[in-house]
């Protein structure tokens, strides 16, 4: 596999420095791509990044990523409007030891590999180097013309930034060129890979490293476009928030469905960056899509080899089973086994009612539960005569008897009654 070739058919080459594209052509080329340790879970922001590192490493190149432990202390002004805060060491520590677990899905960090990823902090080298040694060492090589020259920075400069620029900031662009110094030193690193916003930061290091080194030593930039949705809009954001890899911060149930509603342009965009589909699958994906739209081949595919990336096989399966709920498609056994977060998201905005635990232990004649203790029904006798035209489930399971008592055992997590009214009409009971 050509890497410069996947890129360019996926849409995801933005720009990259000459010389780049032979470079890949002649030799195992090692590359690093930084990422932000400020919090303890990746987003699907950062996914295209590290999917140029998968498909990277698939092309024969070795990966390095960087968790920017001591970068993350000061925070880069690309594309901020206002400094971020800065964390203390041991919860940086503690976000990259997350982060790894997360990247290792992605990549293939097995040691036996000639080309076996790597992850690295730049808190390492840069906690013991003094203020005085990386003036002397760094700053003397770079001028604050070609620092002040920075897109990042004259926007920060010229109003968009409430706060200004802060100094650290301001120096932000030269401890990232001195990560690349470091890992050209020290791993033979000759590029790096970033976000189209971190051009101007990754052009630095290959600055710094030819101003350090000598111009023989050549260094080279590749970067993805910012991803974008069909509006403009930016890319994985939604009114809840970021769309996290961690199922505890976004449940896999939620990570699927925010890939199955994704746009016809936008699948069509996405599942060529976000997914290992190959050139002539996708080509002939999108015209069967083309063909019968409304079956949303692209959606379906896109949500499953995302999830199943990120979270596997099982809780794929798990995500779909749950989101077949409301599509009538799901057994009792299906609804029996999804945990009460994803039972709550498949049902956020149905009707609730709460009972009386204490009543249901005791035992709750179905016409009572139904239009008194609730109002699913008005009647006894509306609920009476949908309940024996078959038109009335509970917990999936069609309810006919009007006299059995209702009684604890049947709780959804030991909490939760599902009731169904026609093909569409669902009902959540509390018990409390």
């Amino acid at each position: 596999m050509n890497f410069i070739e996947e890129l360019k058919w996926r849409g995801m080459l933005a720009q990259m420095m000459p010389g780049t594209e032979e470079l890949l052509a002649k030799e195992m080329v090692t590359a690093y791509l930084g990422t932000d340790p400020t919090a303890d879970s990746l987003h699907i922001g950062h996914l295209c990044g590290i999917m140029m590192l998968r498909h990277f490493q698939r092309c024969g190149h070795k990966p390095i990523i960087l968790v920017g432990g001591a970068t993350g202390m000061i925070g880069d002004p690309s594309g901020k409007s206002q400094e971020r805060n800065l964390l203390n060491a041991e919860t940086l520590y503690h976000n990259q030891e997350c982060i790894k677990a997360q990247v290792a899905r992605f990549l293939d960090f097995d040691p036996n590999l000639p080309n076996a990823a790597e992850m690295v902090n730049n808190y390492d080298w840069m906690k013991d180097f003094t203020f005085l040694d990386f003036a002397r060492e760094v700053g003397k090589h770079i001028t604050v013309n070609y620092m002040m020259a920075k897109d990042s920075v004259q926007k920060r400069l010229n109003g968009e930034a409430r706060d200004g620029l802060s100094f650290t900031e301001f120096t932000y662009q030269l401890l990232q060129g001195y990560d690349f110094l470091h890992l050209y030193r020290t791993k033979n690193c000759k590029l790096q890979l970033g976000g189209n916003d971190q051009w101007g930061n990754i052009t630095t290091g290959t600055e710094l490293i030819r101003r350090t080194l000598g111009a023989d030593c050549e260094a080279f930039a590749l970067t993805c476009p910012l991803i974008t949705k069909a509006d403009g809009k930016k890319f994985g954001k939604t009114e809840s928030g970021n769309i996290w890899l961690d199922p505890k911060r976004t449940s896999p149930y939620q990570f699927y469905q925010f890939w199955l509603n994704v746009s016809d342009d936008d699948a069509e965009k996405y599942i060529k960056i976000f997914t290992n589909i190959t050139q002539d699958e996708c080509t002939q994906l999108v015209a069967e899509h083309s063909q019968a739209p409304h079956l949303r081949l692209l959606q379906r595919r896109l949500a499953q080899d995302v999830t199943i990336l990120v979270h596997g096989e099982a809780n794929y399966q798990a995500a779909v089973e749950a989101s077949n709920i409301l599509f009538g498609n799901a057994t009792a056994d299906t609804l029996h086994k999804i945990d009460e977060t994803t039972l709550l998201q498949v049902f956020e905005g149905v009707p609730q009612f709460e009972i009386s635990r204490t009543e249901l232990e005791a035992g709750i004649r179905p016409l009572d539960l139904l239009a008194e203790k609730t109002q699913i029904f008005a009647s006894k006798g509306e609920a009476r005569k949908m309940m024996q035209a078959n038109g009335f489930s509970m917990n999936k399971e069609k309810l006919t008897d009007t006299e059995t008592p209702i009684t604890a055992s049947a709780l959804l997590n030991g909490k939760y009654l599902l009731f169904q009214k026609g093909k569409k009409n669902y009902y959540l009971v509390v018990a409390k």
